[in-house]
């Protein structure tokens, strides 16, 4: 099958199937330059229609998810795009790339590339957008669209020397950050409806600089969190079968990084446990106690990575969760896993922790420490590394017993 090479400007067909929407940067990370990648589904007039019709990694997979973030790692990202049954209305999906804070442009890049592919996994069509010498910081990089009941691909390259701003209002997007009315009517009126707050396309980057934020009580509670751990499984190095436990408790054979999430929990009422696949320790997130792992990715095949659940509207039920990312196989080496932590809560930005820092002797990271501050979430972020689990437990004082244990 002959691959399609498109420059900037120029457009193919693609199958009316189900689709991969990858895209590339070159080189993979640049510093300075921490890229978004997001795509809006937009109707004929080049507007989205709310909040449903942005996909990126905070929102997954809106509506009726014909459209999903199904995975990134450094310099990569994709999109699942299933065209049969995208929302009534839709008549293009654009694929844009976003530097976070304007930090730097893209002319730090040599070129982005977006590859499409069919629902064998045959490769459609490639874009290639030279990046030397651009000075925006947000890209148009391509679109699937829909032209006389057939849908095609264009490269596009369109530039917003503002960053994510102008990018979201060429699509229709509310701000978060938008100003108020300049003033009041001068007369009486009713009250108006509650508006509707825009999403938020920002997140949060905890460090060392700013370790900690705080979200406020809300008498409903805080909807279902959801905390994300994803790390780089390419170019991972062999190793021996267990790793770090296996280092401890013995194993061989070769096998690739396997990357833990589990937490310690605290209720008010002074229970104290574990949620981890360690064990079998899965929790459950309707009832008691309102904690679940949702998985466990033991080869690396999940590209949207491991995932813990809270129950949030049970938020007063907790004193505090620390949340713990540990390398179950595989060498300790935090820095070539480029872990990162990404914290959910419905209607605030995303909160991100990453996993960069530590000595490669302790595979146990504490990364962040959730508490009940009078019913408001303080997210801390600890990034504290320990030999295992006996020993992050005593330095926060939880008081579990440990012992061996596998999966």
């Amino acid at each position: 099958m002959s691959v399609t090479q498109l420059v900037a400007g120029a457009n193919c067909p693609v199958p009316r199937e189900k689709l991969h929407v990858e895209v590339l940067l070159s080189p993979a990370q640049v510093s300075g330059a921490e890229v978004d990648i997001s795509a809006f589904v937009l109707t004929a007039t080049g507007k989205v229609r709310g909040d449903d019709d942005m996909v990126f990694y905070g929102q997954p997979r809106p509506g009726n998810g014909s459209v999903a973030f199904v995975g990134n790692s450094a310099g990569r990202a994709e999109f699942a795009v299933d065209l049969p049954t995208v929302l009534t209305g839709t008549e293009k999906i654009a694929f844009t790339a976003t530097i976070h804070e304007n930090r730097t442009n893209f002319g730090a890049f040599t070129s982005l590339q977006v590859t499409v592919k069919n629902a064998a996994g045959q490769t459609v069509l490639q874009a290639t957008l030279p990046a030397t010498g651009r000075v925006e910081s947000a890209l148009i990089l391509g679109e699937l669209y829909l032209r006389q009941g057939a849908w095609k691909f264009r490269a596009v390259g369109q530039g917003f020397a503002g960053g994510l701003k102008p990018l979201a209002e060429h699509f229709g997007v509310d701000i978060s950050d938008a100003p108020a009315p300049a003033a009041a009517p001068p007369t009486p009126a009713p009250p108006p409806a509650p508006a509707r707050k825009p999403i938020s396309l920002s997140k949060v980057t905890l460090d060392k600089t700013k370790p900690r934020v705080s979200l406020e009580k809300k008498s409903e509670g805080f909807g279902e969190i959801r905390i994300n751990l994803n790390w780089n499984r390419e170019n991972q190095p062999a190793a021996k079968s267990g790793g770090f436990l296996g280092g401890m408790f013995g194993g061989g054979g070769n096998a690739q990084v396997d990357l833990d999430i589990g937490c310690l929990y605290e209720q008010r009422d002074g229970t104290i446990s574990a949620i981890q696949a360690l064990g079998d320790r899965f929790g459950s997130f309707r009832s008691d106690p309102y904690i679940e792992l949702k998985g466990d990715d033991r080869t690396g095949a999940i590209s949207e990575g491991e995932w813990l659940h809270i129950n949030g509207q049970q938020w007063q039920t907790f004193k505090r969760i620390l949340v713990y990312a540990f390398i179950y196989e595989g060498a300790p080496n935090w820095a070539k896993t480029d872990g990162v932590v990404t914290i959910y809560v419905p209607n605030e930005p995303p909160v991100e922790i990453r996993l960069t820092e530590g000595g490669n002797s302790l595979g146990m990271c504490a990364v962040v420490l959730l508490e009940n501050v009078n019913g408001a979430l303080q997210v801390n972020r600890e990034v504290r590394y320990f030999r295992g689990h006996k020993e992050m437990d005593e330095a926060y004082h939880w008081g579990l017993n440990w012992r061996a244990g596998s999966k």
